[in-house]
């Protein structure tokens, strides 16, 4: 693979993912790691990502999300239409961050009377703009890499929660391995979630779809609802429909 080539497979694994490691590219594109440290040095100096120990963020996810650095971002607005749909009066209602979650906070109506937990700093910004929503931040030590609360307190005070909703942003899923992740400290907060929600939404680009990373999350029976930017009847969602799942 010839070096631009390699460094478009990278971008866009970094766009499509928000966060990659080394370790990782290196194994998919079978190059070393120093060379993949290189191409990813040479992508931050020219601005298209941003370089973090072990690997790369993308740049739309890490800064608070300038709309030209969004990843996919007319499919996430569609997606977060389909999702505000869900929410209703007096609902308790956990979410993740990230740029689908962001859209769903914007999507939201204007009058709906909801308490929203969040370890997200962004996303309770957004939530902030509705005057009706009640906003709790989860606390505890903030990952710089996903923009979110983890470690134990904020997963212990996730689990005091009973949410009628957890909506999650989505990086893989699949039928066989459920949602996965590649960050410990985010699977940890989302396996949380998980547990305290009566109802579970899965938020993810059509892209992820039938992807996979290392680390799992939940089985995919965990998962109550699957949104994404396809029409329910689109052939790439028939096994998650097979497997029992609701699908928008």
């Amino acid at each position: 693979m010839l070096k631009k080539e390699r460094q478009a497979y990278i971008l866009h694994q970094v766009n499509l993912h928000n966060r990659v490691l080394s370790a990782d590219l290196s194994q998919e594109i079978k190059v070393s790691e120093d060379t993949i440290r290189r191409d990813l040095a040479e992508l931050a100096d020219q601005g298209k990502i941003v370089k973090v120990h072990g690997g790369a963020l993308s740049q739309g996810y890490h800064f608070s999300l300038n709309a030209q650095q969004v990843y996919s971002l007319d499919e996430k607005k569609i997606i977060a239409q389909k999702a505000a749909s869900l929410v209703q009066d007096g609902m308790f209602v956990l979410t993740t961050g990230g740029t689908t979650i962001i859209e769903l906070a914007r999507a939201l109506p204007p009058g709906l009377k909801a308490t929203f937990f969040t370890g997200s700093l962004t996303a309770a910004l957004e939530y902030m703009r509705h005057p009706s929503i009640e906003i709790i931040l989860i606390g505890d030590r903030l990952s710089k890499n996903a923009q979110l609360t983890v470690g134990g307190e904020a997963q212990a005070r996730i689990r005091q929660v009973k949410a009628d909703l957890c909506f999650l942003g989505t990086n893989a899923i699949d039928t066989t391995h459920g949602l996965t992740e590649n960050d410990w400290e985010v699977m940890q907060i989302k396996k949380a979630m998980v547990s305290s929600a009566q109802k579970v939404v899965s938020l993810t680009i059509s892209e992820k779809v039938n992807t996979a990373q290392r680390i799992q999350v939940c089985d995919i029976h965990d998962i109550h609802t699957l949104v994404t930017e396809l029409s329910p009847d689109d052939p790439l969602l028939k096994n998650y429909i097979r497997e029992g799942l609701e699908v928008l």
